[in-house]
């Protein structure tokens, strides 16, 4: 194995990734335009997409990225139709190929009063959808404009294919991070020192693949998540002739099996699946696991299920003091992903 120089890294001069729950300075988006990303029903999406920026924005600034004024205008209609807090939502002029913020976005890694911007390389998972070159230089743009200090490793990296306890751990899945299509020249060894170094954290722990229909080859964050330090949540199919049925109950056997860095077994609480999802004869990668934990609110995907309820009772444990708000995401998973994906948090520096 070729030994990687590591001199200068977010771990190495002190800088680490906090979990989600962690408070937020702000959440980034960028504004949704593709219409090859939602086939006949980009239009359908604006409203629950504004509905999301609604909840997030009651606690926390919201930050989009738009090509241009028309866009800026445009953004601000659709959030006005609504009713969301304008006064929190700021937009800046970097232009995006895509929506998908939470795996083109800066990974801000904190440092006591100090901030920093990680910027993985980005390949639009694996190359499926050019162009993909206006996402890939949004972090280093937005830390620019931020004066932040920039770190780039030279490898690909989204940010929906791990998931953080806050305390050192990562969990990700070897059916995406393993893939050939991200980093074929590094070893499953090499690549966990890159998520070390460059997130500051002590171990990753390994699932194996995740559920159908998902084109990024098994994102974590459509299967389990952490919601506490020691606590996951995971998603399980109650129906044994589900082609996720025993895929998930992998996964599950191997959460049971997994150790923190305090020697604790994980706590793990399961989560439904809901009902397949079908358009176009095509299995959508629908699961209430992609929530996103903004600072006053939960908010998961729901999908006119008769788990949705059910879901976000499960969720409403696990965060006490949080709202937990449901929004319907039938029409923004059309386009294989929902509220976490498109999302991606600027944690708050401790006063």
């Amino acid at each position: 194995m070729t030994a990687i120089n590591f001199s200068d890294t977010p771990k190495k001069t002190g800088y680490s990734f906090p979990a989600e729950w962690a408070e937020h300075e702000a959440t980034w988006l960028s504004w949704p335009h593709k219409e090859a990303s939602w086939p006949g029903k980009i239009e359908t999406i604006y409203e629950p997409y504004c509905a999301f920026i609604k909840a997030i924005a009651e606690g926390e600034k919201v930050r989009i990225n738009v090509r241009d004024e028309a866009m800026k205008a445009d953004a601000i209609a659709h959030l006005q139709k609504v009713g969301a807090h304008l006064s929190q939502v700021e937009f800046y002029f970097n232009e995006s190929n895509d929506a998908w913020c939470r795996d083109h976005g800066p990974a801000f890694v904190l440092k006591g009063k100090e901030k920093a911007v990680v910027d993985w390389g980005y390949n639009a998972w694996g190359g499926k959808y050019p162009p993909f070159d206006l996402d890939d230089v949004i972090p280093t743009k937005i830390a620019k404009h931020f004066n932040l200090p920039l770190f780039t490793p030279d490898i690909v990296m989204e940010g929906g294919s791990v998931e953080f306890n806050g305390a050192g751990t990562i969990l990700t899945t070897t059916a995406c991070l393993l893939n050939e299509n991200r980093n074929p020249h590094l070893t499953k060894e090499q690549i966990e020192q890159y998520l070390l170094e460059f997130y500051g954290a002590e171990q990753v722990l390994w699932l194996g693949d995740g559920i159908v229909g998902d084109d990024t080859d098994g994102h974590i964050d459509d299967i389990t998540r952490f919601v506490n330090e020691d606590t996951v949540l995971t998603v399980v199919e109650s129906n044994p002739l589900d082609e996720n049925y025993l895929l998930l109950q992998e996964n599950l056997e191997a959460l049971k099996a997994m150790r923190l860095l305090n020697g604790k077994a994980l706590n793990i609480v399961e989560l439904p699946m809901p009902s397949p999802v079908i358009h176009e004869d095509t299995r959508l990668p629908a699961s209430y696991a992609n929530f996103y934990i903004a600072n006053a609110a939960v908010v998961v995907p729901t999908f006119r299920d008769v788990n949705d309820e059910k879901a976000l009772e499960i969720i409403q444990g696990v965060f006490p003091d949080r709202k937990v708000v449901g929004i319907d995401s039938t029409d923004i998973i059309w386009g294989l992903g929902s509220f976490h994906c498109l999302s991606q948090q600027e944690p708050a520096i401790k006063k």
